[in-house]
């Protein structure tokens, strides 16, 4: 298959370019950049130097119909909306890193994001992108939105939690950790690294933009509302995320019965794993051992003096809650083994 990207100089185009260059069922037709337009694609993302002689390009739609069989759209949000419509009208088929198609209600995004969706009709066309969750409509789609790190990092530990009806919907809490790489690779004050650097800062600490996204896809697993606190936090590490999840027991249970809700679910994911170790420095999830894998690492306790249930889950950011998704959805879209180009493990030490 033949795939451009579209916004290819940000973080989450040097790993999709990554792994697209080495995935043995596609072919980087052309990479494209306002900025960077004639240069390089090693000059921005040195880790590619000598694997590719790709120069970024100007977006015009004639050379990507011409081209590519498919795109990915890693654009900043509000950006991929008024590019992806002629896209598909092209016959491209399309895979959005923003959050422009993520959420079903038109509404929500004058909400969440201040802005009315120019095309609404879209929203129910496009697909989520969380194979767990998903799997067989992206197999079929045309327009695939992939969901936000911390949404993924969120959705993925409460999914099998809520169909097995072991929590209390109307309370959960998550307290998320991301790395800087998510604020994405234009800096600001925020992200200066003398600003960040040894610190732990709260950041919207109510409605955050990720939250409609979390609450849809959960609502849609328990056939009914279900509302999410939901507080990140800007940490000092590059890469990854860790969600702190409790959750409040609806009945009395046993660490038997969380292990089961788990493995019912994701018993064949691939990318899913469990942890709960009693020795060693890593006994639950950690952000570091999932960095440059498509893993989401889950690990949970039972607080059973206060009825709550601690969960954890660790993912790498531009990885499972990112690009390494979007190529998960691409497998998916090309009826091959979902693992391609994305067997690797983590990095230890980092």
């Amino acid at each position: 298959m033949r795939v451009g990207i579209i916004g290819g100089s940000g973080y989450v185009g040097g790993e999709l370019l990554r792994l697209l260059l080495h995935h043995p069922q596609t072919e980087v037709a052309l990479v494209t950049s306002e900025k960077h337009a004639g240069e390089y694609v090693h000059a921005v993302h040195p880790n590619l130097r000598g694997l590719t002689h790709l120069k970024f390009t100007q977006y015009h739609l004639s050379k990507v119909e011409k081209n590519c069989d498919l795109v990915f759209t890693a654009l900043p949000h509000g950006a991929s909306v008024k590019i992806v419509p002629e896209l598909l009208k092209a016959g491209l088929k399309v895979i959005d890193m923003s959050a422009d198609f993520r959420l079903k209600n038109p509404e929500s995004y004058l909400k969440w994001y201040g802005w009315n969706h120019p095309v609404p009709e879209l929203l129910m066309e496009a697909v989520y992108g969380l194979p767990e969750l998903h799997r067989e409509e992206i197999r079929e789609a045309k327009l695939v939105a992939c969901p936000g790190c911390m949404a993924t990092a969120t959705i993925l530990p409460l999914m099998p939690l809520i169909k097995s009806s072991l929590i209390d919907l109307d309370r959960i809490i998550v307290d998320v950790k991301v790395g800087s790489s998510g604020a994405g690779a234009a800096p600001s004050a925020a992200s200066h690294h003398p600003e960040r650097s040894g610190g732990t800062r709260p950041y919207k600490p109510t409605d955050h933009r990720h939250i409609p996204e979390i609450e849809q896809e959960l609502s849609l697993v328990a056939k009914k509302p279900v509302r999410v606190a939901f507080t990140p936090h800007a940490v000092n590490m590059v890469r990854g995320i860790l969600a702190t999840v409790h959750a409040f027991l609806a009945r009395e249970i046993t660490m038997k019965d969380v292990w089961m809700a788990y493995r019912l679910t994701y018993e064949n994911e691939a990318f899913i794993r469990f942890l709960r170790y009693k020795k060693g420095l890593y006994q639950y999830p950690d952000p570091k051992i999932v960095v440059g894998s498509n893993f989401c690492d889950i690990g949970f306790e039972v607080d059973s003096r206060v009825n709550r249930l601690v969960v954890f889950s660790a993912i790498d950011n531009l990885m499972k809650g990112a690009a390494g998704q979007a190529v998960h959805c691409l497998n998916i879209m090309l009826g091959i083994n979902e693992k391609t180009g994305l067997e690797h493990p983590g990095f230890h030490p980092v």
